[in-house]
């Protein structure tokens, strides 16, 4: 039989793993007698495990959230992830001064042999280059937008356009879900008085109190949150992922320097000096600009409204060359 402390981590592991667990099925888990698992359970309550007993023809034991976080068992792979999550986040995140603190907390407590795994793994989370007005999300805004998600209750906040400027008229909506896309936090809402789906920015998200009364939650456009967030971004309705506009070129590159940067584009080598291109954008113009970044010789093989696009961007481009202002000397 395993001493008293380990059998204690065993119970406790397994009461970690399912909501509920029979009293006779934790005995033959642990091989020890139903008695023994009533003592270890009394234990476990007594160091602050809210362990509670579900009534029933067998009876049996359940785990429940407590006022507190008691002490925690992970298994090795479980604090390996927990370490990469948490370094992760430490990188820019609006918790990154909490995950910080978090995983040295975690790094202290690790055995020898984890600490080791940890310290070989070196994990750098570089975010993307941000705007000038990139601004950190405060927690408290976070949080009090998901309790009224949560809660499906209507909600009340003051918004800024764009940074720098006043808020305008309070809005009002039927939150939904919070999202990240690109290092920026968003809520995504059904606006009132608006009638239709809308995305705002959280930094720029003032709530009001007190909130306003439930409501039933409507059917997301797309089915799911990830399909309308990357519809609404790519200029569409929020029902398909597919780019509003999207052509199909020859660019007289190899497919190896073009794939790094065609993004979610398709690249097919057609030789050692060719390859195929097939690429999406919000607006026609937007694609042939994107396509003419190359800087190749391109055939357009479609559609008509591309080779339209690349000729209206000539014309522009061509006025914008003969209207040059001439270079003007010092002002004194």
């Amino acid at each position: 039989m395993q001493k008293t402390s380990s059998r204690l981590l065993s119970l406790l592991s397994l009461l970690q793993t399912r909501r509920d667990w029979s009293g006779g099925d934790l005995a033959g888990r642990l091989d020890i007698t139903s008695r023994t698992v009533r003592r270890d359970i009394d234990r476990l309550r007594g160091l602050g495990y809210p362990i509670t007993t579900v009534k029933g023809p067998a009876g049996g034991y359940r785990l429940e959230a407590g006022t507190h976080m008691p002490p925690l068992l992970f298994d090795d792979d479980q604090v390996v992830a927990l370490a990469v999550a948490l370094r992760t986040a430490a990188a820019g995140t609006t918790v990154a001064e909490d995950a910080s603190r978090a995983l040295a907390t975690l790094h202290q407590v690790m055995p020898p042999r984890l600490r080791h795994r940890i310290d070989l793994l070196r994990v750098t989370a570089v975010p993307p280059p941000s705007a000038d007005d990139t601004v950190q999300v405060e927690a408290h805004v976070l949080m009090d937008l998901s309790r009224v998600i949560h809660a499906r209750e209507e909600l009340r906040f003051d918004y800024a356009p764009s940074r720098g400027t006043s808020a305008d008229n309070p809005r009002r909506v039927q939150p939904h879900h919070l999202v990240t896309w690109r290092q920026r936090w968003y809520l995504v809402a059904w606006d009132l008085h608006r009638e239709d789906w809308r995305t705002f920015r959280v930094e720029r998200i003032r709530p009001r109190t007190p909130t306003g009364p439930r409501f039933a939650p409507r059917e997301l456009p797309g089915g799911t949150i990830s399909t309308f967030i990357t519809s609404r971004f790519r200029g569409n309705d929020g029902t398909t992922t597919v780019w509003p506009c999207q052509g199909e070129v020859i660019l007289h590159l190899p497919a190896a320097d073009v794939a790094p940067f065609a993004q979610d584009g398709v690249v097919e080598q057609l030789g050692p000096h060719h390859c195929r291109l097939v690429l999406g954008s919000w607006s026609w113009t937007g694609l042939a600009t994107a396509i003419g970044r190359f800087d190749t010789a391109i055939e357009v093989i479609g559609p008509p409204q591309l080779a339209t696009a690349f000729g209206d961007l000539a014309t522009r481009y061509t006025h914008a060359a003969r209207a040059t202002r001439p270079e003007t000397g010092p002002t004194r």
